[in-house]
């Protein structure tokens, strides 16, 4: 088997590509809007036609791409309008999953969200404070904040249907100057709220960082928008 097409035990062809793809998609390496080639992703990620389209239609349940009558599969794009009404629907049900982990999380479950947070603290571009990428799923601290939240309906919404487009546009604007260490010490006091149990304060906070990302990513919209 080629080096691009190795898979951990259990997952298929399909699952490979799609992983793959969808972390190029997040990182930017596949640009918004960009229309989806099979016959380059099959060459870039040396996959068959086969397992491909299914990859393409798993990306489409994610809501990273979009079919378009007579146009082909493109990387969804949001409009700045639609990027910022995101943004206030993660603030609401953020805060309120926030409020909720500060009820319901274990001991144990605090004690993961600061080991977490200790190794984003080891990142070099958090370091030199240029850039604060956090990994998905179990390294991720808001998917386990919400996680934790013991609320399935939070979880679906947020680390299932919007989880995945909203990462993209996280890592998209994770490298405005000096925001990534301001991140960090929003996530430190998110935690501490949390293992305070004041669900209160957890909740306000976390609106607080969330308000706070949307902010950036309007002046950074605005700059780029100057600039042409």
């Amino acid at each position: 088997m080629a080096a691009s097409e190795q898979k951990s035990p259990g997952q298929t062809l399909a699952d490979g590509a799609f992983e793959r793809i969808q972390n190029a998609i997040v990182k930017g390496q596949i640009e918004p809007g960009s229309r989806i080639s099979e016959q380059y992703l099959s060459t870039t990620f040396g996959i068959g036609r086969g397992p491909l389209r299914e990859a393409i239609r798993q990306l489409e349940g994610r809501r990273l791409v979009v079919r378009i009558p007579h146009a082909g599969v493109r990387v969804v794009s949001l409009s700045f309008n639609e990027l910022i009404e995101l943004y206030h629907v993660r603030e609401a049900l953020e805060g309120m999953a926030c409020r909720l982990a500060a009820q319901n999380m274990t001991k144990a479950e605090i004690a993961g969200l600061r080991e977490v947070l200790s190794m984003h603290e080891q990142h070099s571009g958090l370091q030199a404070n240029e850039s604060y990428y956090q990994q998905e799923g179990d390294l991720d601290i808001h998917f386990l904040i919400i996680q934790g939240s013991k609320n399935r309906t939070l979880s679906e919404l947020l680390c299932g249907d919007l989880y995945h487009l909203l990462r993209m546009y996280r890592y998209r604007f994770s490298t405005t100057p000096k925001r990534p260490q301001q991140a960090f010490a929003e996530h430190h006091r998110i935690i501490q709220a949390i293992a305070d149990r004041d669900g209160e304060l957890a909740e306000m906070l976390m609106r607080r960082h969330i308000s706070a990302s949307r902010r950036n990513i309007e002046q950074r919209m605005q700059e780029t928008s100057h600039d042409k």
